[in-house]
């Protein structure tokens, strides 16, 4: 079977590094990929990013199923185009992205159907914005309406914070949000205490299969300050998710979600991630829906998978038995990873800058390449997040221990990282 993959980060190289472990798999292709993929002995960069020329492509090389990474692609319709064509990807359609692509639509769905989130008001006037934020108080989330590449979200402790976010996402955007239709929106909600997980599952419209949780942080500096980021590290499981919490989860938010997505006409397939506050008494609420694997979640989630990823995602597109008669298997051994990020990162990330002394893959120890390009053997800095070096280890500890072992070998000029990744699962 020949594989595409679309997307270029660290989740699209964990990917497809799993998929050509396959026995099923002769190919696995990566567009436009990055330069861990181009280095690669098992895959293949295709330099396409074009939806329709990549419908092409796939049609023209025979492709047997196309995975889809980032949210991009997905809220710009590529699953509609290789359907309408015939052709097998696993993702939502352009109008089921929407729980995604849109925080207005996704926090109007979730009232509609009884799902459990924060209370919100959305504002597309910076006025009445301000207001409300000077009336409620802080804490308080100021959340863009559109895509952010995950750096959308601003969790206010002072009002200045708060107003601040407000002009960024409704005047001058300098978080680079892509706006929906109606032009430039905030979502403002409630603050929640309790602590957070990734819940994210594989769906084929009726049916919800749960991957190993897991646990990213947010934030840029360790202990948890500085501005919110794509994600800076993660580890998986989550001890936060007890047998119970996991439960209330699938009942209360996977499965009400699923059945009103296809109330809707909107029925969901492909990964749906859930990210949950969870409180003291273990209740959890949706803080927002994701329409993909998360990054970096996805790294140590899939280096922690023992079963076929290509057989479960063409289980999940050929039909509701299939999916449920699959049943994944884990390392029982935790896996953690820790990102590399660029000079400037998150507001104004520099690129180019080369990076050396990187390690070969190991069963153990894997670095993921996400905002990298490869020129004449060389590999360079290429975007914000640069790399994840995730490790597996006995606890979680040891496979901290391991990650920052081999990233402390890594060197480009600007490196920055947290050294405090799995802090809460290590006290």
């Amino acid at each position: 079977m020949m594989v595409l993959v679309i997307g270029s980060g660290g989740r699209e190289h964990a990917i497809a590094w799993k998929l050509s472990e396959s026995l099923k798999v002769q190919q696995v292709y990566v567009a436009p990929g990055n330069g861990g993929t181009a280095l690669s002995n098992t895959l293949i960069n295709v330099p396409v990013t074009d939806i329709v020329a990549l419908r092409q492509w796939a049609q023209s090389e025979g492709i047997g199923l196309t995975v889809v990474g980032p949210e991009a692609p997905l809220a710009a319709g590529v699953v509609d185009e290789f359907r309408a064509h015939g052709l097998r990807i696993f993702g939502p359609t352009l109008g089921a992205a929407q729980l995604e692509s849109s925080k207005a639509f996704s926090k109007a769905f979730m009232q509609r159907h009884g799902i459990p989130t924060a209370r919100f008001e959305t504002f597309t006037d910076a006025d009445l914005a301000h207001a409300h934020v000077d009336r409620i108080g802080v804490p308080i989330v100021v959340k863009a309406d559109g895509l952010a590449a995950g750096k959308g979200v601003v969790v206010a402790q002072t009002l200045a914070e708060a107003h601040e976010a407000i002009d960024f996402m409704l005047l001058d955007n300098r978080l680079g949000v892509t706006h929906n239709a109606g032009g430039a929106r905030v979502v403002i909600e409630e603050f929640l205490q309790g602590e957070e997980a990734s819940f994210i599952c594989v769906c084929n419209g009726t049916e919800a299969l749960a991957l190993a949780t897991s646990q990213d942080h947010k934030r840029l500096l360790d202990e948890d300050q500085g501005p919110n980021t794509g994600g800076m590290g993660a580890y998986s499981p989550a001890p936060v998710v007890t047998p119970e919490v996991h439960a209330r989860a699938m009942r209360q938010v996977i499965l009400p979600t699923l059945q009103g997505m296809m109330k809707e006409g909107l029925p969901f397939s492909g990964f749906l991630y859930a990210g949950l506050m969870i409180d003291a008494q273990g209740q959890p609420k949706t803080l927002e829906f994701n329409c993909r694997l998360g990054d970096p979640e996805t790294q140590p989630i899939l280096m922690r998978l023992r079963s076929d990823l290509f057989d479960l995602l063409w289980n999940a597109t050929e039909s509701p038995e299939a999916l449920a008669a699959h049943e994944p298997q884990w390392d029982r051994r935790p896996a953690l990873g820790v990102v590399a990020a660029a000079h400037g990162y998150p507001m104004d990330p520099r690129k180019g800058d080369l990076i050396s002394n990187l390690p070969a893959d190991h069963p153990d120890c894997m670095v993921f390449h996400a905002g990298t390009r490869e020129q004449n053997g060389q590999v360079y800095t290429h975007g914000g997040r640069v790399l994840c070096v995730t490790a597996l280890g006995e606890s979680v500890r040891a496979a901290q221990s391991l990650a920052y072992q081999t990233l402390s070998g890594i060197h480009f000029d600007g490196m920055q990282y947290r050294r405090d990744i799995g802090h809460r699962a290590v006290r």
